[in-house]
């Protein structure tokens, strides 16, 4: 084990406390390299240096939740301390690095044996107030469950993660946090969209915050061969470690559900189950009320205390598509967003299986049909009535009202955050005049004939196509292998929308959707009117209809296209634009202050793209507006 060298500066204060390697198995072997690793929970590992760490950005919130306050004395020494110590160059004192043993369900398949392959454990940090919480270096080098790869994570990944990890904790979902960003001199090499042109590229590390990183696929570990894919977790026949592992995580994080059923295990893991299915459901219900997708929604990304975990290709939706696939390596849409509620129902039952015998199946999967979709359902329609500042009455038509307005902004193509955000400054006894106003406001943000023709632009070689469609009629097993039924439908859809576009004017578009536009807000007009029917003083109900709508609608979320621009300067020396972002990301529901917001219409958009997406045009961007055209053409994978 590294011999800990942490010194009495400023992360001095941090007070380690490492339950988790107390109570659950460690492997007794410190080989550092890619090996099986049966019987344990966890492996001892070693950070490997990095050449000339510095820091990128910090998120003094979420290190305050560790008891570290901002730096008073000598900023530039304490970030030259966080960069020493978050890099993994040195370990502070009373650290214990080591790597977390769990297997997965990928894309459907059973892949075995995962582990954390990048990411780190270095301790549990007690915080002000005695609460406990993990903490991890997410890049820091090889473990045994690196497999071929080097351990290592890129500046424009860290960013991504580090971003998004505060992003939601101040939108208000529960997810794991960033306390900071740290990059370096050493490269390693990456093919970004596995087309053969790898690139070098900065290597970054990410400090990493939640009350516990286990997972789901903590629990598979134990899974004998799958029959699909023949592939077993490394701890098969070993109850007694998933016994000890229930017992640590129930009494650790679900203390009152342990107080509860003490004497009785069966009950006890039974509650746990369908507290961690309702919490999951409650999650998920969050993430599709600000169009959030996760990307990669496998069994080991799925956090057991319900925590948005593993930012990697996740995307905030622009224009609302109910299929909209944010992963580029996502061929199949399995995690698409409207398919993320199943996805983590289904998720949830291979978890159910992974705590048999402990729990019978019979049990956990009567609490998975009871609880997860009512539980779902019941968030989402509560949350979306507050997002329409529905506060006074509970109607069933409300969630037709929410569907019809989901299906009109798919018609418009209309931009899913600044939507909501709009729609607090209608008014049920709006004047004509005004009313004209704001339509022509909330159809702005809709999208543009240029901007449809970018995203129903056909995707396929014609020759490619008819080669396709041939083997679907004459060998549907070969094509099973090269592509899907599905992926020939959405080709020849989008073939049929982009024929339509060549004759769409701008003018017809935009009649077409406030004629959309107009049939929903009547029908949003006639449910208000219902609230001020039921209540004593409209004025102080709308004076609340609005505050409530404003603290529910963002007017700032993490788009790929700010995300981008902050990691393009990164990787040119500044990094002002991530912590600018930063700064932003954690007041999502105000106005900005200090922010430049530049308003540009369609027209300057369109030749801002045509001018061959210069620096110039990206740095005029606001930062809550549509995403430019050049953002189209942004792949995450």
């Amino acid at each position: 084990m590294q011999r800990p060298e942490g010194g009495g500066g400023w992360l001095g204060a941090l007070r380690f406390d490492n339950l988790a390697l107390r109570s659950l198995p460690v492997d007794a072997s410190e080989e550092s390299g890619p090996r099986a690793v049966p019987g344990a929970c966890f492996a001892r590992v070693r950070p490997s240096p990095l050449q000339n760490p510095r820091l990128v950005a910090m998120s003094l919130p979420a290190l305050a939740l560790l008891g570290l306050e901002a730096p008073a004395a000598d900023p530039e020494e304490a970030e030259a301390e966080a960069a020493l110590f978050f890099s993994g160059n040195r370990v502070p004192a009373g650290a214990e690095p080591a790597a977390h043993c769990y297997c997965g369900h990928q894309f459907g398949s059973f892949a075995g044996q995962l582990g954390d392959g990048a990411a780190m454990y270095l301790g549990e940090v007690l915080g002000p107030r005695g609460e406990r919480w993990e903490i991890q270096l997410k890049g820091a080098g090889i473990t045994p469950f690196s497999r071929q790869a080097d351990g290592r994570k890129v500046l424009r990944s860290s960013i991504r993660e580090f971003l998004c990890s505060e992003a939601m904790f101040h939108l208000g979902i529960p997810t794991t946090r960033a306390g900071a960003c740290v990059t370096s001199d050493s490269r390693v090499l990456r093919d970004v969209f596995y087309d053969g042109n790898p690139k070098h590229e900065r290597c970054t590390v990410v400090l990493r915050i939640a009350s516990t990183f286990i997972r789901f696929g903590s629990f598979e570990i134990f899974k004998p061969p799958d029959e699909y894919t023949g592939r077993k977790g490394p701890s098969v026949n070993r109850n007694d470690i998933r016994i000890q592992m229930l017992d640590y995580v129930i009494s650790t994080f679900y203390p009152e559900i342990q107080e509860a059923h003490s004497d009785n295990a069966v009950q006890r893991n039974a509650a746990f189950f369908k507290e961690v299915t309702r919490r999951t459901a409650r999650l998920v219900a969050e993430w599709q009320c600000v169009g959030f997708c996760h990307g990669v929604l496998n069994t080991d990304n799925m956090s057991i205390v319900g925590l948005t975990i593993d930012y990697g290709p996740f995307g905030f939706m622009d224009r609302y598509d109910p299929e909209h696939v944010c992963n580029g390596s996502d061929n199949t849409g399995r995690y698409a967003y409207n398919k993320q509620p199943e996805i983590c129902k289904w998720n949830l039952g291979k978890l159910a299986e992974a705590l048999v015998p402990e729990l019978p199946l019979e049990i956990s999967q009567l609490i998975l049909e009871e609880e997860y979709d009512a539980e779902f359902e019941k968030h989402y329609l509560q949350k979306m009535r507050k997002k329409l500042g529905l506060i006074q009455l509970e109607l069933e038509e409300d969630s037709k009202l929410v569907s019809e307005l989901l299906e009109t902004m798919h018609l418009t193509a209309g931009d899913f955050t600044n939507i909501f955000f709009l729609l607090s400054s209608f008014s049920v006894d709006i004047d004509p005049s005004k009313f004209e106003d704001f339509l022509e406001e909330l159809t702005s943000q809709c999208a543009s004939v240029e901007e449809l023709k970018v995203v129903f632009k056909p995707q396929m070689d014609p020759r490619q196509l008819s080669m396709m469609l041939m083997l679907a009629q004459s060998n549907p097993q070969l094509l099973a292998l090269i592509g899907t039924k599905a992926n020939i439908n959405k080709e020849l859809e989008r073939i049929e929308q982009f024929s339509k576009l060549q004759q769409l004017t701008a003018d017809d578009l935009l009649s077409r959707n406030k004629r959309h536009w107009k049939e929903w807000l009547e029908k949003y007009r006639v449910r208000l009117q219902k609230e001020i029917e039921s209540v004593g003083s409209a004025d102080a109900w709308n004076t609340e209809r609005v505050k409530v709508m404003n603290s529910n609608n963002p007017k700032y979320i993490l788009r790929n296209y700010i995300a981008q621009n902050a990691i393009e300067a990164a990787e040119n020396g500044d990094f002002s634009e991530v912590r600018n972002v930063l700064k932003l990301l954690e007041h999502p529901f105000q106005e900005a202050e200090g922010f430049q917001e530049v308003k540009e219409d369609a027209e300057e958009e369109g030749a801002a793209a045509a001018a061959a997406c210069s620096q110039e045009s990206r740095s005029k961007q606001s930062y809550c507006s549509k995403p430019p055209l050049w953002a189209s053409e942004l792949c995450v994978t």
